[in-house]
Protein backbone atom coordinates (compact mmCIF):
# COMPACT_ATOMS: atom_id res chain seq x y z
CA UNK A 1 0.00 0.00 0.00
CA UNK A 2 1.67 3.60 -1.19
CA UNK A 3 0.52 6.22 0.49
CA UNK A 4 2.00 10.36 -0.40
CA UNK A 5 4.78 12.36 0.44
CA UNK A 6 4.18 14.56 2.93
CA UNK A 7 5.88 17.71 2.29
CA UNK A 8 5.60 21.49 2.54
CA UNK A 9 7.31 24.91 1.73
CA UNK A 10 9.03 26.53 4.08
CA UNK A 11 9.76 30.37 3.17
CA UNK A 12 12.92 31.98 4.74
CA UNK A 13 15.63 34.18 3.29
CA UNK A 14 18.41 32.44 5.47
CA UNK A 15 20.73 30.25 3.74
CA UNK A 16 21.31 27.24 6.53
CA UNK A 17 17.61 27.11 6.28
CA UNK A 18 16.63 24.53 3.26
CA UNK A 19 12.05 24.61 3.01
CA UNK A 20 10.59 20.93 3.27
CA UNK A 21 13.66 18.84 1.75
CA UNK A 22 13.55 15.28 1.40
CA UNK A 23 11.27 13.87 3.13
CA UNK A 24 8.79 10.63 3.13
CA UNK A 25 6.72 8.74 5.89
CA UNK A 26 5.18 5.29 5.51
CA UNK A 27 2.61 2.89 6.62
CA UNK A 28 2.52 -0.74 8.20
CA UNK A 29 0.69 -2.25 10.79
CA UNK A 30 2.44 -3.61 14.54
CA UNK A 31 4.32 -6.43 15.25
CA UNK A 32 4.51 -6.51 19.19
CA UNK A 33 5.27 -9.16 21.63
CA UNK A 34 5.96 -9.24 25.41
CA UNK A 35 9.21 -11.54 25.92
CA UNK A 36 10.80 -11.05 29.30
CA UNK A 37 14.55 -10.97 29.74
CA UNK A 38 17.34 -11.82 32.79
CA UNK A 39 19.38 -9.23 34.03
CA UNK A 40 23.64 -9.17 32.98
CA UNK A 41 25.78 -6.32 32.84
CA UNK A 42 26.50 -5.10 29.12
CA UNK A 43 29.94 -5.68 27.93
CA UNK A 44 28.98 -2.96 25.23
CA UNK A 45 27.61 0.47 25.68
CA UNK A 46 25.22 1.81 23.28
CA UNK A 47 26.11 2.11 19.55
CA UNK A 48 25.54 6.12 18.80
CA UNK A 49 28.35 7.34 16.72
CA UNK A 50 28.34 8.56 13.65
CA UNK A 51 29.38 5.67 11.98
CA UNK A 52 26.20 3.89 11.99
CA UNK A 53 24.20 5.44 9.60
CA UNK A 54 24.43 3.79 6.76
CA UNK A 55 21.94 1.48 8.07
CA UNK A 56 18.73 0.23 5.79
CA UNK A 57 15.41 1.73 6.56
CA UNK A 58 12.85 -0.37 8.26
CA UNK A 59 11.15 -2.24 5.19
CA UNK A 60 7.93 0.02 5.78
CA UNK A 61 6.26 1.27 1.96
CA UNK A 62 7.15 4.39 0.87
CA UNK A 63 4.94 7.63 0.32
CA UNK A 64 3.91 8.54 -3.42
CA UNK A 65 6.86 11.72 -4.24
CA UNK A 66 3.91 13.57 -5.82
CA UNK A 67 2.05 14.41 -2.78
CA UNK A 68 0.75 18.33 -1.98
CA UNK A 69 -0.17 18.86 1.33
CA UNK A 70 -1.69 22.26 0.59
CA UNK A 71 -3.61 21.03 -2.86
CA UNK A 72 -4.92 17.39 -1.52
CA UNK A 73 -6.12 19.30 1.45
CA UNK A 74 -8.86 21.40 2.16
CA UNK A 75 -7.43 23.92 4.33
CA UNK A 76 -6.03 27.63 4.25
CA UNK A 77 -1.65 26.80 2.80
CA UNK A 78 0.88 27.02 5.26
CA UNK A 79 3.63 29.89 5.50
CA UNK A 80 6.37 29.14 7.92
CA UNK A 81 9.00 31.09 9.03
CA UNK A 82 12.39 29.82 10.31
CA UNK A 83 15.06 32.16 11.15
CA UNK A 84 18.47 31.39 13.47
CA UNK A 85 18.04 33.51 16.49
CA UNK A 86 21.56 33.41 18.46
CA UNK A 87 24.31 30.47 18.50
CA UNK A 88 26.56 29.55 21.34
CA UNK A 89 29.78 28.55 21.05
CA UNK A 90 31.88 26.49 24.08
CA UNK A 91 35.27 25.13 22.08
CA UNK A 92 36.70 21.91 23.58
CA UNK A 93 33.42 20.31 24.52
CA UNK A 94 29.91 18.55 23.96
CA UNK A 95 26.52 19.64 24.29
CA UNK A 96 24.81 16.54 26.17
CA UNK A 97 21.85 17.41 27.05
CA UNK A 98 19.22 19.98 26.40
CA UNK A 99 15.66 20.91 28.78
CA UNK A 100 13.29 23.58 29.34
CA UNK A 101 11.44 24.35 32.46
CA UNK A 102 7.83 23.72 31.96
CA UNK A 103 7.19 27.33 31.45
CA UNK A 104 9.99 27.43 28.74
CA UNK A 105 11.53 31.06 30.22
CA UNK A 106 14.78 29.27 31.50
CA UNK A 107 16.96 26.54 29.72
CA UNK A 108 19.45 23.72 30.77
CA UNK A 109 22.26 22.90 29.30
CA UNK A 110 25.05 20.39 30.07
CA UNK A 111 28.39 19.54 28.84
CA UNK A 112 30.45 16.64 29.89
CA UNK A 113 31.83 18.63 33.18
CA UNK A 114 29.50 22.09 33.74
CA UNK A 115 25.88 22.78 33.97
CA UNK A 116 24.11 26.18 32.71
CA UNK A 117 21.02 27.70 33.20
CA UNK A 118 19.98 30.08 30.67
CA UNK A 119 17.28 32.93 30.02
CA UNK A 120 15.60 32.00 27.08
CA UNK A 121 12.90 34.55 26.13
CA UNK A 122 15.27 36.14 23.44
CA UNK A 123 18.82 35.15 22.84
CA UNK A 124 19.99 33.15 25.31
CA UNK A 125 21.49 34.62 28.30
CA UNK A 126 23.28 32.54 30.71
CA UNK A 127 21.88 33.27 34.36
CA UNK A 128 24.23 30.61 35.75
CA UNK A 129 26.99 28.27 35.60
CA UNK A 130 28.49 25.45 37.11
CA UNK A 131 32.29 25.71 35.49
CA UNK A 132 34.18 22.49 35.56
CA UNK A 133 33.16 21.15 39.51
CA UNK A 134 34.92 18.06 40.68
CA UNK A 135 32.02 16.63 41.22
CA UNK A 136 31.12 16.83 37.87
CA UNK A 137 34.18 16.03 36.57
CA UNK A 138 34.44 12.68 38.99
CA UNK A 139 30.88 11.36 37.36
CA UNK A 140 31.73 11.55 33.85
CA UNK A 141 29.88 12.66 30.99
CA UNK A 142 25.96 14.48 31.44
CA UNK A 143 23.80 12.31 29.25
CA UNK A 144 20.53 13.53 29.96
CA UNK A 145 18.45 16.35 31.86
CA UNK A 146 14.93 16.26 33.30
CA UNK A 147 12.78 19.04 35.10
CA UNK A 148 10.18 18.89 37.57
CA UNK A 149 8.37 21.01 39.40
CA UNK A 150 7.77 24.70 39.23
CA UNK A 151 8.76 26.00 42.90
CA UNK A 152 11.41 25.61 43.71
CA UNK A 153 12.62 24.25 40.13
CA UNK A 154 13.93 20.90 40.68
CA UNK A 155 15.98 19.37 37.87
CA UNK A 156 17.69 16.16 37.34
CA UNK A 157 20.65 15.16 35.38
CA UNK A 158 21.78 11.86 34.25
CA UNK A 159 25.52 10.49 34.59
CA UNK A 160 28.24 8.41 32.82
CA UNK A 161 29.05 7.36 36.42
CA UNK A 162 25.61 5.47 36.65
CA UNK A 163 24.25 7.69 38.64
CA UNK A 164 21.90 10.73 39.20
CA UNK A 165 22.14 14.37 40.78
CA UNK A 166 19.24 16.49 41.83
CA UNK A 167 19.50 20.24 41.59
CA UNK A 168 17.35 23.22 42.40
CA UNK A 169 17.44 26.35 40.61
CA UNK A 170 15.96 29.63 41.98
CA UNK A 171 14.02 32.58 40.18
CA UNK A 172 17.42 34.06 40.01
CA UNK A 173 19.04 30.93 38.21
CA UNK A 174 21.03 30.38 40.37
CA UNK A 175 21.61 26.31 40.95
CA UNK A 176 22.44 24.06 43.95
CA UNK A 177 22.78 20.46 43.98
CA UNK A 178 20.60 18.59 46.50
CA UNK A 179 21.17 15.21 46.31
CA UNK A 180 22.80 12.52 44.56
CA UNK A 181 20.62 9.13 43.76
CA UNK A 182 20.67 6.46 45.21
CA UNK A 183 20.41 8.95 48.49
CA UNK A 184 22.99 7.83 51.09
CA UNK A 185 20.12 7.43 53.52
CA UNK A 186 18.65 4.83 51.16
CA UNK A 187 21.79 3.00 50.46
CA UNK A 188 22.07 2.85 54.31
CA UNK A 189 18.82 1.16 54.53
CA UNK A 190 18.58 -1.07 52.03
CA UNK A 191 22.18 -2.38 52.49
CA UNK A 192 21.97 -4.71 55.18
CA UNK A 193 18.87 -6.84 53.48
CA UNK A 194 20.17 -9.25 51.74
CA UNK A 195 17.25 -9.47 49.18
CA UNK A 196 18.45 -5.96 48.13
CA UNK A 197 21.27 -7.04 46.68
CA UNK A 198 21.82 -8.45 42.66
CA UNK A 199 24.30 -9.91 40.68
CA UNK A 200 25.36 -7.03 38.09
CA UNK A 201 28.63 -10.22 37.03
CA UNK A 202 30.37 -12.97 38.18
CA UNK A 203 31.47 -12.57 41.58
CA UNK A 204 30.42 -9.13 42.05
CA UNK A 205 26.54 -7.79 43.37
CA UNK A 206 25.30 -4.49 43.98
CA UNK A 207 21.95 -2.98 45.70
CA UNK A 208 19.26 -3.13 43.23
CA UNK A 209 18.35 0.55 43.84
CA UNK A 210 21.96 1.42 42.12
CA UNK A 211 22.73 1.36 38.24
CA UNK A 212 25.30 -0.69 37.31
CA UNK A 213 26.36 1.48 34.20
CA UNK A 214 25.94 4.58 32.52
CA UNK A 215 22.49 6.58 32.90
CA UNK A 216 21.75 7.31 29.94
CA UNK A 217 18.02 9.19 29.93
CA UNK A 218 15.95 10.62 32.45
CA UNK A 219 12.50 12.18 32.69
CA UNK A 220 10.24 12.65 35.41
CA UNK A 221 6.24 12.89 35.19
CA UNK A 222 3.78 13.02 37.86
CA UNK A 223 5.63 12.91 40.95
CA UNK A 224 7.82 10.17 39.59
CA UNK A 225 11.54 10.33 38.23
CA UNK A 226 12.29 7.75 35.45
CA UNK A 227 15.36 6.30 34.46
CA UNK A 228 16.87 4.43 31.87
CA UNK A 229 20.49 3.01 31.79
CA UNK A 230 22.90 0.61 29.44
CA UNK A 231 22.83 -1.76 32.37
CA UNK A 232 19.64 -2.96 30.94
CA UNK A 233 17.00 -1.36 33.79
CA UNK A 234 14.43 1.03 34.39
CA UNK A 235 14.38 2.28 37.70
CA UNK A 236 11.76 4.34 39.02
CA UNK A 237 12.30 7.24 41.79
CA UNK A 238 9.95 8.80 44.13
CA UNK A 239 10.25 12.70 43.84
CA UNK A 240 8.76 13.26 47.62
CA UNK A 241 11.56 11.31 49.04
CA UNK A 242 13.89 10.40 46.29
CA UNK A 243 13.35 7.31 47.05
CA UNK A 244 14.03 4.21 44.24
CA UNK A 245 10.68 2.51 44.26
CA UNK A 246 10.96 -0.23 41.23
CA UNK A 247 13.45 -1.27 39.35
CA UNK A 248 12.57 -3.76 35.81
CA UNK A 249 14.89 -5.38 33.39
CA UNK A 250 13.40 -3.54 30.74
CA UNK A 251 15.18 -4.78 27.55
CA UNK A 252 18.03 -7.18 26.42
CA UNK A 253 20.64 -4.51 25.30
CA UNK A 254 21.51 -1.10 26.72
CA UNK A 255 18.62 0.93 26.77
CA UNK A 256 18.69 4.60 25.67
CA UNK A 257 15.88 6.38 25.97
CA UNK A 258 13.09 7.00 28.28
CA UNK A 259 9.31 8.71 27.49
CA UNK A 260 6.06 9.25 29.97
CA UNK A 261 2.97 10.22 28.30
CA UNK A 262 0.62 12.64 30.20
CA UNK A 263 -1.46 9.56 31.70
CA UNK A 264 1.27 8.02 33.37
CA UNK A 265 2.25 5.77 30.09
CA UNK A 266 6.13 4.65 30.06
CA UNK A 267 8.10 3.98 26.65
CA UNK A 268 12.06 2.93 27.24
CA UNK A 269 13.92 2.51 23.76
CA UNK A 270 16.88 0.44 23.73
CA UNK A 271 20.29 -0.51 21.42
CA UNK A 272 18.22 -4.18 21.28
CA UNK A 273 16.14 -2.50 18.30
CA UNK A 274 12.89 -2.61 20.15
CA UNK A 275 10.27 0.06 22.00
CA UNK A 276 8.65 -1.15 24.99
CA UNK A 277 5.30 0.11 26.88
CA UNK A 278 4.96 0.24 30.36
CA UNK A 279 1.92 0.83 32.48
CA UNK A 280 1.38 1.24 36.10
CA UNK A 281 -1.14 -1.09 38.17
CA UNK A 282 -4.10 0.33 39.94
CA UNK A 283 -3.25 -1.38 42.93
CA UNK A 284 -2.51 -0.27 45.81
CA UNK A 285 1.45 -0.72 44.97
CA UNK A 286 1.16 0.96 42.19
CA UNK A 287 3.64 -0.87 39.91
CA UNK A 288 4.62 -0.31 36.57
CA UNK A 289 4.57 -3.50 34.55
CA UNK A 290 5.42 -4.56 30.61
CA UNK A 291 2.40 -3.93 28.58
CA UNK A 292 3.67 -4.09 24.68
CA UNK A 293 6.77 -4.34 23.05
CA UNK A 294 7.00 -2.28 19.29
CA UNK A 295 9.05 -4.14 17.02
CA UNK A 296 9.99 -2.61 13.47
CA UNK A 297 13.03 -0.67 13.72
CA UNK A 298 16.14 -2.03 11.98
CA UNK A 299 18.51 -0.95 14.18
CA UNK A 300 19.15 0.87 17.89
CA UNK A 301 16.66 3.12 19.03
CA UNK A 302 18.53 6.32 20.01
CA UNK A 303 15.48 8.59 20.75
CA UNK A 304 11.47 8.81 21.66
CA UNK A 305 8.83 11.57 22.40
CA UNK A 306 5.29 12.02 22.96
CA UNK A 307 2.68 13.97 21.74
CA UNK A 308 0.90 16.10 24.28
CA UNK A 309 -2.15 14.10 24.34
CA UNK A 310 0.11 11.00 24.95
CA UNK A 311 -1.48 9.06 21.66
CA UNK A 312 1.40 9.78 19.41
CA UNK A 313 4.83 8.31 20.17
CA UNK A 314 8.23 8.92 17.47
CA UNK A 315 10.91 6.80 17.70
CA UNK A 316 14.27 8.06 16.33
CA UNK A 317 16.99 5.25 15.29
CA UNK A 318 19.85 4.84 13.89
CA UNK A 319 18.40 3.34 10.46
CA UNK A 320 17.79 7.01 9.93
CA UNK A 321 14.03 6.93 10.57
CA UNK A 322 11.38 8.40 12.32
CA UNK A 323 8.50 6.07 13.26
CA UNK A 324 5.52 7.42 14.00
CA UNK A 325 2.71 5.16 16.48
CA UNK A 326 -0.46 6.04 17.64
CA UNK A 327 -2.75 4.33 20.33
CA UNK A 328 -5.85 2.12 18.96
CA UNK A 329 -7.70 1.40 22.04
CA UNK A 330 -5.26 1.45 24.67
CA UNK A 331 -1.55 1.97 25.78
CA UNK A 332 -1.08 -2.32 25.03
CA UNK A 333 -2.63 -1.67 21.52
CA UNK A 334 -0.37 0.39 19.49
CA UNK A 335 0.56 0.22 15.43
CA UNK A 336 2.85 1.93 13.40
CA UNK A 337 1.25 4.62 10.82
CA UNK A 338 4.44 6.32 9.20
CA UNK A 339 8.01 6.72 8.79
CA UNK A 340 9.34 10.40 8.43
CA UNK A 341 12.37 9.70 6.20
CA UNK A 342 14.83 12.61 5.21
CA UNK A 343 18.06 12.06 7.91
CA UNK A 344 20.95 10.87 5.70
CA UNK A 345 22.53 9.51 8.96
CA UNK A 346 21.25 8.38 12.81
CA UNK A 347 18.26 10.27 14.15
CA UNK A 348 19.89 10.98 17.88
CA UNK A 349 17.45 13.06 19.62
CA UNK A 350 13.33 14.16 18.98
CA UNK A 351 11.87 16.88 21.13
CA UNK A 352 7.47 17.74 20.83
CA UNK A 353 6.33 20.68 21.12
CA UNK A 354 2.67 20.36 20.80
CA UNK A 355 -0.17 21.02 18.08
CA UNK A 356 1.72 18.06 16.10
CA UNK A 357 5.00 19.85 16.05
CA UNK A 358 8.08 17.47 16.37
CA UNK A 359 11.52 17.78 15.52
CA UNK A 360 14.86 15.73 15.15
CA UNK A 361 18.18 16.05 15.68
CA UNK A 362 20.82 13.77 13.25
CA UNK A 363 24.68 12.55 13.00
CA UNK A 364 24.43 14.17 9.38
CA UNK A 365 24.24 17.70 11.48
CA UNK A 366 20.88 18.96 10.30
CA UNK A 367 17.50 19.50 12.52
CA UNK A 368 14.23 18.94 10.43
CA UNK A 369 11.06 20.48 11.46
CA UNK A 370 8.40 18.42 11.07
CA UNK A 371 4.27 19.10 11.58
CA UNK A 372 1.10 16.78 11.32
CA UNK A 373 -0.85 17.93 8.50
CA UNK A 374 -4.25 15.65 8.78
CA UNK A 375 -3.67 12.12 8.30
CA UNK A 376 -0.19 12.58 7.09
CA UNK A 377 3.13 14.74 8.49
CA UNK A 378 4.99 17.35 6.31
CA UNK A 379 8.51 18.56 6.69
CA UNK A 380 8.51 21.91 6.99
CA UNK A 381 12.10 23.21 7.26
CA UNK A 382 15.36 21.62 7.40
CA UNK A 383 18.22 23.43 9.95
CA UNK A 384 21.62 23.86 8.73
CA UNK A 385 24.76 25.00 10.54
CA UNK A 386 26.22 22.82 13.01
CA UNK A 387 29.25 22.09 12.06
CA UNK A 388 29.08 18.28 14.11
CA UNK A 389 26.20 15.79 14.58
CA UNK A 390 23.53 17.32 16.91
CA UNK A 391 23.22 15.07 19.95
CA UNK A 392 19.83 16.87 21.98
CA UNK A 393 17.25 18.88 21.26
CA UNK A 394 14.62 21.22 23.53
CA UNK A 395 11.44 22.84 21.42
CA UNK A 396 8.75 24.52 22.97
CA UNK A 397 5.76 26.85 22.05
CA UNK A 398 6.43 30.13 22.85
CA UNK A 399 5.22 34.24 22.68
CA UNK A 400 8.31 36.88 21.61
CA UNK A 401 8.81 40.14 20.91
CA UNK A 402 6.06 43.67 21.90
CA UNK A 403 3.94 42.06 19.29
CA UNK A 404 3.27 38.77 21.07
CA UNK A 405 4.20 37.08 18.15
CA UNK A 406 3.46 33.03 18.75
CA UNK A 407 5.71 30.00 17.38
CA UNK A 408 8.21 27.23 18.44
CA UNK A 409 11.52 27.89 19.89
CA UNK A 410 13.60 25.45 18.84
CA UNK A 411 17.86 24.39 20.94
CA UNK A 412 20.19 22.13 19.38
CA UNK A 413 22.92 21.17 20.71
CA UNK A 414 25.83 19.51 18.77
CA UNK A 415 29.06 17.21 19.38
CA UNK A 416 31.48 20.41 18.79
CA UNK A 417 29.36 22.40 21.51
CA UNK A 418 27.56 24.63 19.93
CA UNK A 419 23.52 25.97 20.80
CA UNK A 420 21.71 27.11 18.29
CA UNK A 421 18.64 28.54 19.37
CA UNK A 422 16.08 28.61 16.33
CA UNK A 423 12.56 30.52 15.94
CA UNK A 424 9.87 29.01 14.22
CA UNK A 425 6.92 30.34 12.68
CA UNK A 426 3.76 28.15 11.45
CA UNK A 427 0.57 30.29 10.36
CA UNK A 428 -2.39 29.65 7.98
CA UNK A 429 -2.32 32.17 4.38
CA UNK A 430 -5.45 34.19 4.22
CA UNK A 431 -7.09 33.38 0.89
CA UNK A 432 -8.22 36.49 -1.48
CA UNK A 433 -11.38 36.65 -2.29
CA UNK A 434 -11.15 35.62 -6.12
CA UNK A 435 -10.37 32.21 -4.74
Amino acid sequence: MKLPVLCSTCSSSEDHIDPGGDCTASLKILSASSTSSSYSLPSTSSTSSEALSIQTFPSLPTLHPNFSAVSSQKTLPLSVSCSLVHSLNSPGSSQNALAFSQNALLLFSASPSSITVYSSQNALTPKSTLPKMPSLLSAGSVKSIAVAGRAPLLFFTAHQDGKIRAWTANNSGKVRLVSSLPTLADRILRYPIPSSHVAVRRHRRRLWIEHADAVSAVAAASGLLYSVSWDKTLKIWRLSDLRCVQSVTAHDDAVNAVAVASDGVVYTGSADTRIRVWSRSGDRRRRHFLVATLEKHRSAVNALAVSGDGRVLYSGSNDRSILVWEREESAAHMAVVGALRGHERAVMCLAAAGDGLVVSGSTDRTVRVWRRDGGGYSCLCVLRGHARGVRTLAAARAVVGEEGEEGYRVCSGSSDGEVRVWWVRVSECQRSDSE
